[in-house]
């Protein structure tokens, strides 16, 4: 299957219901562009983009901290076990074209600085407000940015 293009979507697990049901709709646009959506593929953002991925009948694949597949969220496509704790935040900005950061703490912070040492293009929104990262004030901001952000 060809993919239009690999987007990480990085965040945390605590969210509110209004970034959940923000990030769920930029997962279903992500998936209605034909996109392929990585993310670390447990709860909060990880959970609310696979659940959007999934209404759109997209494909999201999980890069996994453990070695228990009961750690990806049901919503998930492919999950993949790496048994790296933490340090597997480094392969979600290394497969992706380009990254969106929600929300998120220091997790998602790590994502971040990952992605700025390999010059992957980063969409913010409502997450850390650092060099490098292009702002977006909407959902359909971020999606805009994503799609001028390919190469």
């Amino acid at each position: 299957m060809n993919f239009n293009a690999r987007i990480a979507v990085l965040g945390g697990r605590e969210i509110t219901d209004e970034i959940y049901q923000d990030t769920e709709e930029i997962g279903k646009k992500l998936a209605l562009k034909n996109f392929l959506v990585f993310c670390g593929g447990g709860k909060g953002v990880m959970e609310a983009v696979c659940k959007g991925v999934e209404s759109g009948n997209g494909t999201s694949i999980g890069i996994l901290k453990g070695n228990d597949i009961q750690e990806g969220n049901e919503y998930l496509t492919i999950p993949i076990l790496t048994n790296m704790g933490i340090t597997r935040n480094a392969l979600l900005p290394l497969n992706a074209d380009v990254a969106i950061a929600i929300s998120g703490n220091h997790g998602t912070l790590s994502e971040i600085a990952f992605a700025l040492q390999l010059n992957i293009p980063i969409i913010g929104y409502k997450t850390w407000d650092i060099p490098g990262i292009q702002k977006a004030q909407s959902v359909d901001d971020v999606l805009e940015l994503v799609n001028s952000s390919i190469k």
